[in-house]
């Protein structure tokens, strides 16, 4: 596929200032206030640009240029909101800012795309709601309504991002790379939605940063599986998952005491038994292999014991390794941010798979950007278990990573087409000239 004609721009160095961190929305006001008069200008942008692209067939070069600084001004706002970026972002809209969104020229797009715009992007709202948050409506009474706001992944990281940068000055990587993920997708929804573009948002947290990290974590991801489903196995995937869920809750009642001997004897001895973090290394990958099952991100029918490399969506754990004693006794409140964040990556999978229900039945094809989704949040969900289960003593990676789906993004080598044997034909040979003393034949008269 082509590149996305929304691209976010990423120039942040990760520096931050304290100070103005620690009053990052009460600096943001005039910002608030500008997005709100700027969105109601936007609105009726918005109807007379759908109009003028319903008849012409794209997007008229003032509107599209009008709508664009709007969404790029909503992209550096959001970005120095929830600690993405640290500059104060700009009124306008211009280019140059750290976390910025690059948005092509008007381009023809179809007719009846257009017009049906408003029904095509409701799946896309899911997840929105689920990166950025939204508004909702909670009916309380018959005749009153309370009005509250969804948070997404994004709150949740500029949260644990302003705990972090308050300690040690910078924002984590991972973090920012989660945000940057988040904005992105926003970004890409609302060109979609004001017309700037026919591109549905790309979903895929590997294609939303053009440069991510390449990490070894001790707890990875490694994917061989294909992107086709089963549509039967699909409709019935939640009754098909009732035995492995059983299962697991009573491995579980098993786990919760091995675990806190392992607790013990890794406090006491530096490193977890042999025995038992071979037991709940096996319990590890069997939870990952039920849920990457049930959430639609593989498709086979995982087995009841957990065997390393048997499942196609697997995690690879490193060997046992010493851990640091100060760590391991702290353990259980050293993992509550990890347990946030793997709280709002859990309602990204939610999200990503009941998408992903519809499309398999549609399509029997689980959309690339929605598995890769799933596979980020599946995949810190298994770091933060492992880390809570002393089975390493890395903490988890926050954002998206390289190695998390590079089995499944990079492109296949192109193979040579086979060579056909060719037949071996000797050079052709001249003529041998006549013996001394003999003269030549006379030609044939024939010829």
């Amino acid at each position: 596929m082509s590149e996305h004609p929304v691209r976010l721009v990423v120039g942040d160095d990760l520096v931050r200032d304290r100070l103005t961190v620690f009053f990052r929305w009460l600096l943001s006001i005039p910002h608030f206030i500008w997005l709100a008069l700027w969105s109601f200008v936007a609105l009726f942008a918005a109807i007379a640009n759908w109009i003028a692209t319903l008849a012409l067939g794209r997007s008229p070069s003032a509107l599209h240029r009008f709508l664009a600084a709007y969404v790029k001004f909503v992209t550096q706002f959001y970005a120095y909101l929830h600690l993405a970026a640290n500059p104060y972002p700009p009124f306008k809209g211009q280019a140059g800012y750290p976390i910025d969104v690059a948005i092509e020229p008007p381009a023809r797009q179809g007719r009846l795309s257009v017009a049906l715009r408003g029904i095509l992007f409701l799946p896309a709202v899911l997840l929105l709601a689920t990166l950025v948050g939204g508004p909702s409506v909670g009916f309380s009474s018959r005749r009153y309504s309370s009005f509250t706001s969804d948070v997404g992944l994004l709150h949740v990281v500029g949260l644990l991002g302003w705990f972090a940068i308050m300690a040690r000055g910078r924002m984590p990587r991972g973090l920012r790379d989660a945000a940057a993920y988040s904005i992105s997708y926003g970004a890409q929804f609302w060109a979609y939605a004001l017309l700037l573009t026919d591109r549905y948002p790309n979903s895929d947290p590997v294609a939303a940063l053009a440069d991510l990290p390449v990490r070894d974590d001790p707890i990875r991801l490694e994917l061989d599986d294909e992107l086709r489903r089963s549509r039967l196995t699909v409709l019935f995937r939640l009754l098909l998952a009732i035995p492995h869920l059983i299962w697991l809750a009573l491995w579980g009642v098993v786990v919760l005491p091995s675990a806190l001997v392992s607790w013990f004897a890794t406090l006491l001895t530096g490193r977890s038994p042999a025995a038992l973090h071979r037991f709940l290394a096996a319990y590890l990958r069997y939870e990952f292999h039920v849920l990457a099952f049930l959430y639609l991100a593989a498709n086979p029918f995982p087995g009841f014991v957990g065997r390393a490399g048997s499942y196609p969506f697997e995690i690879v754990l490193a060997d046992r390794a010493g851990q640091n004693r100060w760590k391991v006794g702290f353990r259980a409140i050293l993992a509550i941010p990890a347990l946030i964040l793997s709280s709002a990556y859990g309602s990204l999978v939610a999200s990503a798979a009941l998408l992903g229900w519809f499309a398999g039945l549609a399509t029997a094809k689980m959309p690339r950007g929605l598995r890769n989704a799933a596979a980020l949040a599946l995949r810190y969900h298994a770091q933060t278990t492992g880390y809570l289960l002393l089975l390493t003593d890395s903490y988890p990676y926050s954002g998206p990573s390289l190695n998390a789906t590079a089995a499944t993004t990079a492109p296949a080598p192109l193979e040579p087409p086979p060579l056909e044997p060719v037949p071996f034909q000797p050079p052709p040979q001249p003529p041998l000239p006549p013996a001394p003393g003999l003269s030549a034949p006379p030609p044939s008269s024939a010829s």
